[in-house]
């Protein structure tokens, strides 16, 4: 994904349709040149709703659509003929797209799955024609209900990036490097802080021809829950990853420390994010030789904490990561059907 094309927030103003008028029309015939009321009812305003669309994984096709308005429904006619409909808005979006009220910052919903729709503004209802007014004292009313207005406001559109496996890490932990080579995924890789600016996505190919999605998230900061670096921009992303797999670089001054820092980050951004399944990987472990392998292992034993050792390079332990990621994304699997 190159930064130009990923959008993952947009702010549209939506109008549903109004609602067709009803008509106020009396028959009329040769020989019947005084009939009854038979007015028709006005159409439907278009709704405006969203849609999942599993094909599309950015919101770049709004980025310059601010404006969506929906079709007005037909006034009613005679011979109690009610009016067209307008034909319902629909807008694709990719799966784990958020909508908001734009004023009050409301969640309206979520659209999850494919082909999932959900109505984002109603239109407005058609009017009654006067045929429905027509009562034993009152055998001709000359009036019929006019359309109900449309509905409009802005809305915000947020995409959270749906994943079996997050890559949560400071920047430089070495998530580009891995996505690449456990995925076709090429992101951008250079050492230098937030090389990544936007989530990459990959498919990782696992045993017996099944696959998982990553996500390589952009790295986070000390206090990025507060906005700070690209704060809020990627924190959100992680919400909707399955298990959250945290890298940490060998050559870390503090290893313990730096997984404290990412996971207080994690939980003042949302508390619920510490209650997901987790792993822990050393990743560029082909700067360390046995030794200091066993050395790190011994202190971090201490802390209660058994990460794997690993190396995107050399390829260390990359099997035995895919199987961790695979047993845990598995267990969930089962979990939530119980």
């Amino acid at each position: 994904m190159q930064d130009s094309n990923f959008i993952d927030y947009v702010k549209i103003f939506i109008r549903s349709g109004k609602g067709g008028k009803g008509s106020a029309h009396f028959h009329r015939a040769k020989g019947l040149p005084k009939g009854g009321p038979d007015g028709g009812d006005g159409g439907k305003g278009a709704d405006i709703k969203l849609r999942g669309n599993a094909q599309l994984w950015t919101l770049i096709h709004l980025k310059f659509r601010k404006h969506v308005h929906g079709e007005d429904g037909q006034p009613g006619a005679d011979a109690l003929c009610t009016g067209s409909s307008g034909k319902d808005e629909i807008i694709d979006v990719p799966l784990g797209t958020v909508a908001k009220d734009a004023e009050t910052g409301e969640i309206l919903f979520e659209i999850t799955k494919e082909g999932e729709q959900k109505i984002l503004m109603k239109g407005g209802r058609g009017g009654l024609g006067n045929n429905h007014f027509k009562t034993s004292t009152n055998q001709a009313p000359t009036y019929a209900q006019p359309g109900e207005d449309c509905k409009e406001g802005w809305i915000i559109l947020e995409l959270k990036v749906l994943a079996d496996v997050g890559l949560v890490g400071f920047p430089n932990a070495g998530k580009s490097t891995l996505l690449s080579v456990v995925s076709a995924a090429k992101p951008e890789i250079a050492n230098y802080p937030f090389t990544t600016l936007v989530p990459n996505l990959g498919i990782v190919q696992y045993r017996d021809y099944r696959s998982f999605i990553m996500a390589d998230i952009p790295g986070i900061i000390e206090g990025a829950h507060e906005g700070k670096g690209l704060g809020h921009r990627f924190l959100k992303h992680i919400e909707r990853n399955a298990v959250l797999l945290f890298l940490i670089p060998a050559d870390s001054d503090d290893i313990v420390k730096e997984y404290e820092i990412l996971l207080n980050e994690l939980k003042k951004f949302n508390p619920e994010l510490i209650k997901k399944d987790r792993l822990i990987a050393i990743t560029k472990c082909d700067m360390l030789d046995t030794e200091m392998v066993e050395l790190i292992k011994k202190d971090l034993k201490k802390k209660k904490m058994s990460p794997l050792f690993i190396s995107s390079v050399s390829g260390l332990n990359i099997q035995k990561l895919k199987d961790e990621l695979w047993d845990k994304i598995h267990q969930m699997s089962e979990s939530k059907l119980k």
